[in-house]
């Protein structure tokens, strides 16, 4: 590597370091995480102890997307936390932050989709959230289950394992939003998932099967995947 990397790498320490020892007002840091460069928004994220409006919850949330890894995964962090708190998950209750939310559960860094599920657990009991995010949540799950099915697993091709990744993700929320999805639709993602070649998906039917429910297909379904080649499937029903 060349000199400008390690001079580049040192500014970025020094200027990390500097802003973990200033102290910043609030309005600083949401100033910084509007306009700030990669270090400055990383640190701000971090370094941001509440929030007191849509405004500020709506700058986070702008920065959970399009942004350098480093950004979204110190702000998926903060949102995860934010939301786990009754005193600021109201600030994120808004529809401008659904489909950002959507976007960011099949994230290419798994500890984003992990934050970002997690946060919204918390808004559960928000009926229009759960109506409008679930549906859209549905027809990207079909979607990718629907473009999957035709995969050639042999190939190992890299466009495969990405939208496997993204299928993943998709069904460890509808697991966690299971109640709140149309039940047709949530049996039609089952029966899907328990058939695709790949077992981490498998697993993820197994997992949505730990739920009860009165249904003789599942209840069949359920069987199939209790005798699955894959231990990590079968596991579920030990």
């Amino acid at each position: 590597m060349n000199n400008s990397y390690y001079e580049t790498l040192d500014e970025n320490f020094a200027q990390a370091l500097n802003l973990y020892e200033r102290d910043y007002t609030h309005e600083e840091l949401i100033s910084l995480l509007k306009n700030g460069n990669i270090v400055q928004k990383q640190i701000a994220a971090l370094r941001l102890d509440n929030i007191t409006s849509v405004e500020d919850a709506d700058v986070l949330i702008d920065n959970l997307t399009g942004q350098d890894g480093k950004i979204r995964e110190a702000v998926s962090m903060r949102i995860c936390e934010f939301m786990a708190d009754e005193r600021y998950l109201k600030f994120f209750q808004s529809n401008k932050s659904y489909d950002v939310f959507l976007d960011a559960i099949i994230d290419i860094n798994a500890n984003i989709c992990r934050n970002i599920i997690s946060a919204i657990s918390n808004l559960k009991s928000d009926e229009d959230f759960c109506e409008k995010f679930c549906t859209k949540l549905v027809e990207m799950t079909l979607n990718l289950l629907n473009e999957i099915s035709k995969f050639d697993f042999q190939q190992g091709k890299y466009k495969v394992n990405k939208e496997v990744f993204k299928l993943y993700w998709c069904l460890e929320t509808v697991f966690v939003f299971f109640d709140k999805i149309d039940f047709s639709k949530l049996k039609q993602i089952i029966l899907m998932a328990k058939d695709i070649e790949e077992y981490t998906i498998r697993e993820k039917a197994a997992k949505i099967l730990t739920q009860k429910f009165d249904d003789e297909d599942l209840a069949l379904a359920k069987e199939q995947l209790k005798n699955d080649s894959n231990y990590y499937v079968r596991r579920y029903f030990a």
